[in-house]
C-alpha cells in the first residue's frame, strides 16, 4: 500500500494523453505500489508502466464501459478490505468521458475516502492552445452519432455564450463540422485539437465552414474540438421565427421538436413560438 493514502483510498490517476514522460513523479509512484490498479486497458497500463521503467506490485484489473457495473462491488470490496485502489484510464482523467464516475459515486455514498493524481487532460490542454476564451466554458462529452439528434443538439449551442468543448471520433468529425457549420454558422471560430502532445499533434484554429470543408479530406487520430460560444443577442420576436421552425418541420422534424430547437436558438418561450406558429397557420 502506498504510504501516502491512507487504507481503502480509491485514487483516481491521470495518464499521459501521448507521452509517458508527461506522467507525474506521484502516479509512478502510486502504480508502483497500489494494491489494485483497475485500468480502461490491462495491456496500455502494463506498457505505460514498462515505458516509466515501474513494476505495478498490486493486481491489475480490467475496468472499461461493459464492466463498469459488474466490477465496482468488486473494487468496493477491495477498498473496503482496507486496499488502495489505483483507477487509471487509456488516456486523459478517469470520470471525464471515460469510465470512473459510478465508483467515485459509489465510494461517496459509502464514505471511502476519494483522491485525485492530478495531470494531463484532453479538455484543458485543448482549450488552452485554441486561442479561444477559456474564462468561461463547457464540457459537452460526445455528440451523438445520429444527425438528427446531433442537429439538436448542436442546436442547444446556438445560444451558448461559453466557449465549448468536446471529443469526436475521427470518422465522424467531418460530418459532425458540417452539421456545426449549419447549425451554429459557418463563420463561427472553432479549434481541431488532433493528436495533443504526440508526435503529429495538429491544431487547426478557423472558421466551422473552413474546419468543415478541411475534414471532409479524411483526418485520423484523437480528436477534441473546441467551440467559440456565441455573441450576446437580444431575444427575438417569436412571430419573426415561424419561418424557420416551418423550414425544420418540412425536413422531417416533429412541430414540438422544431420548435423547441428554434426557441432555444432564439431566446424565446416554447409556448410563445408554438402559438406564434398555430397562428400563422390559421
Amino acid at each position: 500500500m502506498n504510504a501516502e493514502f491512507g487504507p481503502g483510498t480509491l485514487v483516481l490517476a491521470a495518464t499521459p494523453l501521448g507521452r509517458a514522460g508527461d506522467a507525474s513523479g506521484r502516479f509512478v509512484e502510486a502504480l508502483g505500489t497500489a494494491g489494485v490498479v483497475a485500468a480502461e486497458d490491462t495491456r496500455r497500463v502494463r506498457a505505460l508502466a514498462t515505458a516509466l521503467g515501474v513494476t505495478p506490485a498490486g493486481r491489475v484489473v480490467s475496468y472499461y464501459d461493459a464492466v463498469e457495473s459488474a466490477r465496482t462491488p468488486v473494487l468496493l470490496d477491495e477498498l473496503h478490505a482496507g486496499r488502495t485502489v489505483l483507477l487509471v484510464t487509456d488516456a486523459g482523467m478517469p470520470s471525464v468521458s471515460d469510465p470512473g464516475y459510478r465508483l467515485v459515486a459509489a465510494c461517496a455514498a459509502e464514505g471511502i475516502p476519494v483522491t485525485c493524481l492530478p495531470g494531463p487532460s484532453a479538455v484543458t490542454t485543448a482549450l488552452a492552445v485554441s486561442g479561444l476564451p477559456s474564462d468561461r466554458f463547457c464540457f459537452e462529452g460526445f455528440p451523438p452519432r445520429k444527425q438528427g439528434e446531433r442537429r439538436r443538439w448542436l442546436a442547444r449551442l446556438v445560444s451558448e455564450q461559453r466557449t465549448c468543448v468536446f471529443f469526436e471520433a475521427p470518422h465522424r468529425l467531418a460530418d459532425t463540422l458540417a452539421d456545426a457549420s449549419a447549425v451554429l454558422g459557418a463563420d463561427r471560430q472553432a479549434a481541431v485539437c488532433r493528436e495533443l502532445t504526440k508526435t503529429y499533434e495538429e491544431v487547426r484554429r478557423d472558421r466551422l465552414g473552413e474546419l468543415a470543408s478541411w475534414a471532409a479530406e479524411g483526418v485520423r487520430g484523437e480528436i477534441t474540438v473546441v467551440l467559440a460560444g456565441a455573441a450576446a443577442v437580444e431575444p427575438s420576436d417569436p412571430a419573426e421565427l415561424v419561418g424557420q421552425v416551418e423550414q425544420r418541420a418540412a425536413e422531417g422534424l416533429r412541430l414540438k421538436d422544431a420548435v423547441a430547437e428554434i426557441a432555444e436558438v432564439g431566446g424565446v418561450r416554447k409556448k410563445d413560438l408554438y402559438d406564434a406558429v398555430l397562428a400563422a397557420r390559421k
